[in-house]
């Protein structure tokens, strides 16, 4: 049986939000935006145009963690989750199965993406520090990899049919 524990992961305008909510949605799972885990100081320092480092990422991490842990349902939460670490911090706190669905796509894609939208605090400028610090899933991790250069529909569709393998 799915623990019904999600992160939808990757690099900024992959489309976490727009995907997570669609897919916490068709599963019937509540969503949770990574980005309003984050303390004031690291969306101050992203908006400046600075990448986040380990240490300010922990908090936030231990956030994500956190809301996995005290959730009484099935739960999707929009996260970068970017480094093994990470998903590791993420997966101990939440002292349950987390599974990680990867919004894979190439640099050119998700540049356009994130060109087009409005009202971001991630500024383009920080992408390559993204690409730079994205370490992908490994096969001992549970994690679905999907490419992001499809439909909406067609990505969802996709997770929910392979996130039914996972048997965790």
């Amino acid at each position: 049986m799915n623990s019904g524990r999600y992160v939808v992961m990757g690099v900024s305008g992959c489309g976490k939000t727009s995907i997570g909510m669609a897919f916490a949605a068709n599963i019937g799972a509540a969503f949770i935006d990574g980005d309003d885990l984050h303390p004031a100081s690291n969306v101050a320092k992203m908006a400046r145009g600075e990448p986040l480092d380990d240490a300010d990422r922990m908090p936030w991490l231990a956030a994500v963690a956190a809301a996995f842990a005290q959730a009484e349902g099935p739960l999707v939460i929009g996260c970068s989750a970017l480094k093994r670490v990470y998903r590791d911090q993420i997966r101990q706190g939440a002292g349950r199965a987390v599974s990680f669905l990867h919004l894979s796509g190439s640099r050119d894609v998700i540049a356009k993406r994130m060109s087009s939208r409005a009202g971001h605090f991630m500024p383009l400028s920080l992408l390559d520090s993204q690409f730079a610090a994205l370490e992908m899933p490994g096969a001992d991790e549970s994690a679905v990899i999907v490419d992001i250069d499809q439909t909406e529909a067609q990505i969802v569709a996709e997770l929910q049919l392979r996130t039914k393998g996972l048997g965790i």
